[in-house]
């Protein structure tokens, strides 16, 4: 098993409902240790650049908005294949086809408002860490 870093966003909902702690004790349990976070408030250039990707979808603007409506908790999680277990702890995307105990399933309010954002592969999540953090802001 391979030791891996991702990135993972407590959003906005989760946020304004003081879930942060939860969230994380979850991710913790699940075996992922938190190795560099901050909580900050988007702004709307670096909501669309971290979203570029999306860009032609038609919930791009609506995902930007959202992320920029409160504080998010950008953080690095270490641990094995840090990448599909963040994964798995999170749920899918839409709550109601998440698993039982997985976060989107016990905190999200919609697929929009779904608590959680993690990178979707290791080649992602080093572009998202990086995006956020400097290698000296990661302490392992």
């Amino acid at each position: 098993m391979a030791i891996e870093r991702t990135l993972s966003i407590i959003k906005p909902d989760a946020t304004r409902r003081n879930l942060t702690g939860k969230v994380n004790a979850m991710l913790e349990a699940g075996g992922l240790r938190i190795v560099a976070q901050k909580r900050l408030l988007l702004t709307r250039a670096q909501a669309e650049s971290f979203y570029a990707v999306h860009k032609e979808r038609p919930f791009f603007d609506d995902l930007c908005t959202f992320m920029t409506s409160g504080p998010v908790v950008v953080q690095v999680l270490e641990g094995e294949n840090a990448v599909a277990k963040n994964r798995e702890i999170m749920g899918a995307t839409d709550p109601s086809k998440a698993a039982e105990g997985t976060i989107r399933k016990t905190y999200a309010e919609s697929i929009e408002s779904n608590s959680a954002h993690g990178s979707d592969s290791l080649e992602n999540a080093a572009i998202e860490i990086a995006y956020f953090f400097s290698a000296t802001a990661i302490v392992g």
